[in-house]
């Protein structure tokens, strides 16, 4: 083993994992350790390590030939089967940090912010200090910092109630929305919770539109109501439709009526279409411009980082209102070709009007040839008035067209490379 004979594990989150060709495997997620008895430091067992298709497995220390500043190498056989935590693991980033214990020798309490694993002569790899932010008894003055040894602190055998999240959301902070949502699914509905309650109402609806519905559907029971709806209203129109679906009828009210009037109409009406149709897949919120947009305002339009590429692909021309549902639908634009276009030119001059766009009671089967024949990653969703109502995006399509795991479940051509 090369490299540093002691590492401090918040900073292994989100490290590239190479193999000994210098490919790049995964990423680091988390660390596994195992909890021992007396004052003995918990064994490190292994990394889990993010690969493709966000499937999170587990690579034994053994496998590890070296951790360093920026990386970390293994000897390039690992198992691809999925992780799953055994009773007697314990998940360090996602459950050990943020936990209170107790300073042995002084009996004060602190939150635990990062710990140190290091190398022994054995080989093995140990939990050795646990960093440790104390309390302060002063009014917003953060607490001194110390760096103790492991059987200087007691309380980790113990289940805390209301444990923090502040110091694992900082180490999962560059995390997209997809990333984050695949290190909660895998984490304890406990801690699910505590760290659902530690988002803002933003990032948290990011991360529950990422989630299978079971866990959108358990997050969302353990906010107050009040918090709920106003998550709901940071969803897109058609997530937060889809998972309204999934609640109890009076649940769902009760939401409802709690939310922005505007927002919850967008929602209302997405929930009368059937599930598996165009007007059950679409958003209402696509980028929708006026006749006598610029060039220059699509591009600016489209540049919102909230949009999703699918969304951010076309922009849609109609006569006023401009809120679903629109006036006369006019045509498209297909930003590829508005990039060609000066910026200064209408869009209306450069607009696809051959489409004749779906209809809401469009079945999926539909929706899926059209995107096909006109290779489209989105497509407008009309009423019989040629009134733009939404729009469909292969994103929303494909999760429909995919099993309802398909985040959850391996495929069968997903093979171990080393054949265990």
């Amino acid at each position: 083993m090369s490299g540093p004979t002691r590492v401090y594990v918040a900073r292994l989150a989100g490290l590239p994992v190479y193999d000994p060709n210098g490919d790049q495997v995964g990423k680091v997620r988390d660390v596994v350790a195992m909890l021992r008895q007396g004052t003995q430091p918990p064994r490190v067992l292994g990394l889990v390590v993010e690969v493709f298709a966000r499937r999170r497995i587990f690579v034994p220390m053994t496998r590890v030939t070296s951790v360093d500043v920026g990386h970390v190498i293994t000897t390039g056989l690992v198992n691809m089967r999925r992780f799953e935590q055994r009773a007697t693991e314990i998940l360090v980033l996602g459950e050990m940090l943020d936990r209170t214990v107790t300073v042995r020798e002084t009996e004060t309490t602190g939150v635990v912010f990062d710990m140190a694993m290091e190398q022994w002569r054995t080989k093995d790899w140990v939990l050795s200090k646990v960093a440790v932010r104390e309390g302060s008894k002063r009014f917003r003055r953060r607490g001194q910092s110390h760096v103790l040894d492991w059987s200087e602190v007691s309380g980790f055998a113990q289940v805390e109630e209301g444990q923090g999240a502040t110091h694992i959301l900082a180490a999962f902070d560059s995390m997209r929305a997809a990333d984050l949502a695949a290190v909660l699914h895998d984490l304890s509905p406990k801690r699910r919770k505590e760290i659902a309650a530690a988002l803002n109402d933003e990032r948290l609806a990011d991360v529950l539109e990422e989630l299978p519905e079971d866990d959108q559907v358990e997050i969302l029971a353990g906010l107050d109501t009040e918090r709920a709806a106003d998550v709901l209203e940071e969803m897109s129109p058609d997530d937060a439709a889809d998972l309204i679906a999934e609640l109890p009828t009076e649940t769902a009210e009760r939401l409802l009526t709690l939310m922005e009037p505007d927002e919850a109409e967008d929602v209302r009406r997405l929930l009368t279409y059937e599930e598996r149709t165009a007007g059950g897949l679409m958003t209402s919120e696509p980028v929708i411009l006026p006749v006598d947009a610029t060039v220059a305002d699509a591009l600016a339009h489209v540049r919102n980082a909230e949009l999703s590429p699918a969304l951010a692909a076309m922009i849609y021309v109609c006569r006023p209102p401009l809120e679903t549902p629109t006036g006369r639908f006019i045509g498209v634009g297909h930003i590829q070709r508005l990039l060609r276009e000066p910026p200064s030119e209408l869009v209306s001059a450069a607009l696809d009007t051959d489409l004749d766009g779906l209809r809401p009671d469009d079945s999926l089967v539909a929706v899926s040839k059209y995107l096909a024949t006109y290779n489209l990653v989105a497509a407008p969703v009309l009423d019989d008035e040629g009134r733009l109502l939404g729009a469909v995006t292969v994103d929303d399509v494909l999760d429909h067209l995919l099993p309802s795991d398909w985040r959850e479940t391996d495929h069968p051509q997903e093979v171990d490379h080393d054949g265990s």
